[in-house]
């Protein structure tokens, strides 16, 4: 019997913004296809980041869907399998990395398991460790229970409670399971004719626990299968402290019990299910609220401490405090000096001794400024406000060092010190990708090279086989794969041979200027491009919208003078009004009609540009000057732009 499908394999991809890793997956994608008829599909839901044009220049062989609208997962998908004509259909993520021969090991294994509707393959993170993902078993009531409430992280192991990653099979074995990943899910056309295509209700999470399920239904069977991997950046586990991820995640659980289990178990599983929605997101808001708040109560305890015992001194000398200031002046002192270390980021990581040093003194420039006008009775020692200062000083350097020692990472003060890095490639490749990370990187201690192969070079400090060696005598820091000399299954197999915490690993494309990698699990997705980031930094964007009230809180203030200089005074008002609450900022891009440069850092719509400096406003001096004012931000910047340009703070 003839085969009635035009190829073996369709790879189904939803692009959602993500350009970087698209570009990645697809170059390994290619390589995987080379020995298996296949098709790829792309559907893109509505990205503004490039996506398309780029899989239009660089992948014309993909059949790109580019929708005007972001359609969800499910419909996406569903797009695409309706187009295809293969035997077997993949859902892959765009932010993954499949091996060379992924693709023949799972056809083969399915051609030879014909009972099999669907299959997944052993996935790891970005630092080379196993997702648990990879194998799930079916959140019925009970497995539900122990992972809303913590049973499964306890006893990972248990068949029991640890049901919902099936903790109890091993990792490197085959075997059957309930629920695929949507990462990688692998499946039958067969099989899809005849239980169906995803379940559109689901916008995003649970079409794949569904479409699992409706397969074992259908009289197939779902196998994990580890004798191949790919990398998948953006694991489940990356997503999992998010509030919004809880509420969409465990309200798709409740969408599927209500569609497959009767309705008293779905009444229950939908209680159940609703209780930990709000247990789950309470515990997360709680934590983050905690582990920000924490900190600063110890200094402000410390602090306000201190300055009460200081005023021992000036009763050991006979005078007297009046109860106002110590009642009203030291808690209002005390506020002031903390919310100094905070907004020069003092509570951010990587800590920094100088903030510390400086914010005390900027603190006690604002406390004396405030000091001079206030009533003769409320003023009381300008010398307790400079020993105020000494302390709060040497206690801000001292808890810092202690927390470095005690605590280390989190709190480590050398945490964003010069890093050594490690390139696998070819002599011209190495050094193309040596140049981007002395581009984009100003923390460099030093870069050194490793031979894919057996060159002999001085250039090289080793070869391939010794990687690990040289990781190990040298102390590196991060390891960068160049994609043009080593194969992803090489790249895959030293990720799962170091991994380790204290390694990052990057693989950089050809002929593309970024590096992908994984730093740590709450930043899987870490890409080196050109820095023009600058402006979106925490202390920036902290900046930015401090300039932006100032600035409108003083015209409002002077508005009935200012009026006379504009001609469209209603627009004017409503600008200064959106930058007051937030919704504008006074400075941002300007875009032409025809060229958006939306690649840049994202920022509040402006008022003014920094095009408006200049005369000669043709399209490639725009979208240059937009690329300055987002890599070289500053305060300065946006006062320069102001001065220049505010009679055109009435333009729409």
């Amino acid at each position: 019997m003839s085969n009635p499908f035009k190829h073996k394999l369709s790879v189904i991809i939803v692009n959602y913004n993500v350009e970087y890793f698209l570009e990645q997956c697809l170059n390994s994608v290619r390589k995987a296809l080379d020995k298996v008829s296949g098709e790829v599909f792309v559907v893109d839901n509505n990205s503004i980041d490039g996506s398309v044009e780029m899989v239009a220049q660089k992948f014309p062989e993909v059949n790109l869907i580019a929708n005007k609208d972001n359609r969800g997962f499910s419909k996406a998908n569903n797009q695409a399998i309706l187009r295809s004509n293969s035997e077997y259909i993949l859902l892959l993520n765009p932010d993954t990395v499949v091996e060379e021969d992924t693709f023949q090991k799972v056809i083969e294994f399915m051609d030879k398991h014909t009972e099999a509707g669907g299959l997944g393959v052993r996935m790891l993170d970005g630092k080379g460790n196993f997702l648990p993902e990879s194998k799930r078993g079916l959140p019925t009531p009970a497995v539900a229970f122990y992972k809303i409430f913590g049973f499964s992280r306890l006893f990972p192991k248990s068949k029991r409670f640890g049901q919902y990653h099936l903790g109890n099979l091993s990792e490197f074995e085959t075997n059957e399971i309930d629920v695929l990943s949507g990462a990688f899910m692998f499946m039958r056309k067969e099989a899809l004719d005849k239980v169906g295509l995803l379940d559109e209700a689901f916008f995003m999470y649970g079409e794949d626990i569904d479409l699992s399920y409706r397969i074992q239904l259908g009289g197939y069977k779902n196998y994990y299968f580890p004798e191949t991997r790919i990398i998948h950046y953006k694991g489940e586990s990356t997503k999992k402290s998010s509030v919004n991820y809880v509420f969409v995640f465990y309200r798709a659980m409740v969408i599927f019990a209500e569609k497959h289990f009767s309705q008293k178990n779905a009444k229950l599983f939908s209680f159940l299910i609703n209780c930990a929605i709000y247990f789950r997101a309470s515990l997360a808001i709680s934590a983050r609220f905690i582990q920000k708040i924490t900190l600063p109560i110890i200094d402000a305890t410390f602090i306000i401490g201190g300055l009460f015992a200081l005023t021992n001194y000036w009763k050991m000398a006979n005078i007297e405090f009046p109860q106002n200031i110590i009642n009203y002046s030291i808690p209002a002192y005390s506020i002031v000096w903390i919310f100094s270390v905070l907004f020069l980021e003092g509570y951010d990581s990587p800590l920094k001794l100088q903030r510390f040093i400086k914010a005390p003194l900027i603190g006690t420039l604002l406390i004396l400024v405030i000091y001079g006008l206030l009533p003769k009775e409320w003023q009381f020692s300008r010398l307790y406000i400079l020993t105020g200062t000494i302390w709060i000083s040497v206690y801000y350097i001292l808890s810092r060092i202690y927390l470095h020692f005690a605590f280390g990472q989190r709190f480590g003060l050398l945490s964003n010190r010069n890093k050594k890095f490690v390139i696998i490639g070819s002599k011209e490749e190495a050094i193309r990708v040596s140049q981007i990370i002395q581009q984009t990187n100003s923390k460099i201690e030093s870069i050194q090279f490793v031979s894919a192969n057996e060159e002999k070079d001085s250039f090289f400090i080793g070869s391939l086989n010794q990687l690990d060696q040289v990781i190990y005598i040298h102390k590196m820091d991060e390891v960068i794969f160049c994609a043009k000399d080593n194969s992803a299954q090489t790249i895959i197999n030293w990720m799962s041979k170091i991994s380790s915490p204290d390694i990052d690993f990057k693989i950089a494309q050809p002929d593309s200027v970024y590096l992908i990698g994984s730093n740590s699990v709450d930043t899987a997705g870490d890409l080196y491009v050109l820095n023009i980031n600058s402006i979106s930094t925490k202390s920036n964007i902290r900046n930015k919208r401090t300039f932006d009230f100032i600035v409108s809180s003083i015209i409002i203030v002077i508005c009935p003078i200012l009026l006379f200089y504009f001609k469209n005074k209603k627009q004017f008002l409503k600008n200064i009004l959106q930058v007051f609450v937030g919704k504008k900022t006074i400075v941002g891009y300007q875009f032409n009609q025809d060229v958006s440069d939306v690649q840049l850092p994202k920022i509040k719509p402006g008022i003014l540009s920094p095009a408006d400096v200049f005369r000669n406003q043709g399209e490639t001096v725009v979208d240059k000057l937009n690329l300055i004012y987002a890599r070289d931000y500053s305060i300065r910047k946006d006062i320069r732009i102001l001065r220049n340009a505010w009679k055109k703070m009435d333009r729409k």
